[in-house]
């Protein structure tokens, strides 16, 4: 059976000027990396609203056009930075994982420790301070565990789920217009 291709949503964005688009704290005369935060969330945002396969085409509506057409100029710098930006939350979600492993070798070895620990007090069950100490251990060897299955069960998934949408982003086809009303 043949696959259907993706969907294709259409975002729009309207501006009065092409200005708007850009980061004006960006010191460089050319628009590679920095779109305005208001615009970067404006198409984060409504990407995010979209199934996750979902493909873009993106029309930024002008109201004062330029002369010239910019269409190359934002579609590079639509382009150029959601893709940017992918690359960095690639890079973080390896991070992540790496982290996540350390963090389960620690809280293994831990765990490990505290459960010797525990069996080695369980001899002592009419003393009610050490039973008291061996439960303690057996709860804080299994709450080392925490944070290895905080990573790896909850907190790599949205971060593989938007970056499948910054690369979305980043070849989505982008056209500019006249705004009209």
């Amino acid at each position: 059976m043949k696959k259907s291709p993706p969907p294709v949503h259409q975002i729009e964005l309207r501006i009065v000027e092409l200005s708007e688009l850009f980061n004006s704290m960006d010191p460089t005369p050319f628009h590679h990396r920095d779109l305005d935060i208001d615009a970067q969330e404006f198409l984060e945002s409504w990407a995010l609203e979209f199934p996750q396969g979902s493909h873009f085409r993106i029309i930024v509506h002008i109201e004062k056009m330029p002369q010239e057409d910019p269409t190359p100029l934002v579609a590079e710098a639509i382009h150029n930075y959601f893709q940017y930006k992918a690359v960095l939350l690639k890079r973080n979600l390896r991070v992540l994982l790496q982290e996540g492993r350390t963090s389960l070798l620690i809280g293994l070895c831990f765990l490990a420790l505290c459960l010797l620990g525990a069996d080695a007090l369980a001899g002592f069950s009419n003393n009610t301070f050490l039973r008291v100490l061996k439960e303690s251990l057996l709860i804080g060897g299994w709450v080392a565990m925490w944070r290895p299955m905080q990573i790896f069960l909850y907190d790599w998934w949205p971060m593989v789920r938007r970056g499948r949408i910054y690369s979305n982003l980043g070849r989505a086809s982008v056209h500019v217009a006249p705004w009209k009303d």
